[in-house]
């Protein structure tokens, strides 16, 4: 694309330089900023109900507008706590945690509230032609909020330092050509994200649905059936066997040995070290009292997330909280069988039928539940051969899947670098 003609050092390291003819100026300048609580709610001629109410979580996906809530304002939030009203179009950001690192950021369509962890800038009224918001909020889309952390052990915001900072301003009427270019490109980008995303969905379930296909009926599609009167399973080869899960597996309970690590069992079904998939996002415990042993090849259950998936075999020796069924074998079975079976339980649904609490999206899977389910039984070799099956057609499925999602991960890195651009006058766009 086209460059500008002339540029000059803006003297913000992160920006460089811009064109000679656009400025630098403060967010200060143009924005005053909110956070969650602080000023009692004027009512606006509006009612508790006609303003929703926001939390970190609603400010994270694809949309870059927020004109709905799952929750909205009532009179008993106001009486607890004071709450700023944050007017339409204004930019809502996370100000604290891991949120920082990620596009947390919205703007709202609507007059709504935030919660504590949300800031919000919000333009000036005497500004009305000199910063286009949704340019602001491109501009926003680039800036790394870490920068301005507090340096206390949970990242947050600084705001003072945040609104000192500085960012470039091209004359208002280029500000908007240079949005409705953004816009014009990242929609068409954001379709072809899309097509990818339902492609990888679909591989998803068409692996899964294999998966509970052979588990349940076997490689052979000529084998006499019966009814194994199992309801999440159906119908069975005739020559298997059933039993009950406390008939074929024993809970273990090990100490913890000095040199074990932290295994965490992911709800893809990959049981492993944590450090092997991630660092960050966990809870770190500074004592680990309570936590058992975990020995490589042990099937592992979560019992509060099983009902997501959260069932396989551990590929690692190492430790793990007593959340964590770990259980071996009293017979001749295949765990790796017995963990794609399990979670075609927590798949079908079955598992979290059974939990009787009321906590939504949630499960309490004990042992003696998971003890006392049936479980079928075909002969070790076919457990085996199911076993390689599955390994070698997930195998093929994931490596497209991979390739996929690396697909995507290109197209959003290409995405957020044509904003950038824009935004900080990298290349010319007024007469696209």
């Amino acid at each position: 694309m086209e460059r500008y003609k002339e540029y000059k050092d803006s003297g913000v390291q992160w920006i460089g330089d811009i064109p000679s003819h656009w400025e630098i100026r403060r967010f200060k300048s143009f924005f005053s900023s909110a956070n969650g609580n602080g000023f009692k709610i004027e009512y606006q001629g509006l009612a508790f109900g006609d303003y929703p109410f926001l939390k970190v979580s609603d400010l994270n996906g694809k949309s870059n507008n927020i004109s709905i809530a799952n929750n909205y304002v009532t009179e008993q939030m106001v009486k607890e706590e004071s709450y700023n009203i944050i007017p339409a179009n204004s930019i809502l950001f996370s100000k604290i945690g891991e949120a920082l690192k990620k596009n947390h950021r919205k703007i709202n369509t609507v007059p709504c509230c935030i919660d504590n962890n949300c800031s919000a800038i919000v333009k000036r009224k005497k500004i009305a032609e000199e910063i286009d918001i949704n340019f602001a909020y491109y501009l926003m889309k680039c800036v790394d909020m870490t920068w301005f952390d507090n340096g206390g052990t949970i990242p947050s915001v600084n705001m003072r330092k945040f609104m000192s900072s500085s960012f470039p301003l091209p004359p208002y009427s280029e500000q908007k050509k240079i949005v409705g270019y953004i816009e014009s490109k990242t929609s068409k980008i954001d379709e072809y994200i899309a097509e990818k995303e339902k492609e990888v969905q679909l591989l998803n379930e068409l692996k899964e649905a294999e998966i509970a296909k052979v588990v349940t009926q076997g490689l052979n599609p000529n084998v006499k059936m019966k009814d194994s009167g199992i309801p999440w399973i159906g119908m069975i080869p005739e020559c298997w066997d059933m039993k009950r899960a406390k008939f074929m597996f024993n809970k273990n309970k090990r100490a913890r040995r000095p040199e074990d690590e932290v295994i965490t069992c992911f709800r893809d079904g990959q049981v492993t070290l944590r450090k092997n998939r991630r660092l960050t996002g966990f809870t770190e415990s500074e004592k680990y009292d309570g936590y058992q042993g975990i020995r490589k090849g042990d099937l592992v259950i979560h019992q509060m997330d099983a009902f997501a998936g959260s069932i396989g075999v551990s590929d690692s020796d190492g430790m793990g909280t007593s959340v964590y069924h770990c259980c071996t074998p009293k017979g001749d079975y295949n765990v790796y069988y017995y963990a794609y079976l399990i979670r075609q339980m927590a798949m079908s649904g079955f598992i979290q039928s059974l939990y009787k609490g009321i906590r939504e999206r949630s499960s309490d899977f004990s042992f003696p539940v998971f003890g006392n389910q049936y479980l079928i039984i075909p002969p070790r070799i076919e457990q085996n051969a199911i076993v390689t099956y599955i390994n070698d057609k997930t195998a093929k499925v994931d490596s497209l899947i991979t390739d996929l999602q690396a697909e995507i991960e290109h197209l959003k890195e290409y995405k957020q670098r044509l904003i950038a651009d824009c935004v900080t006058g990298q290349v010319k766009v007024q007469n696209e």
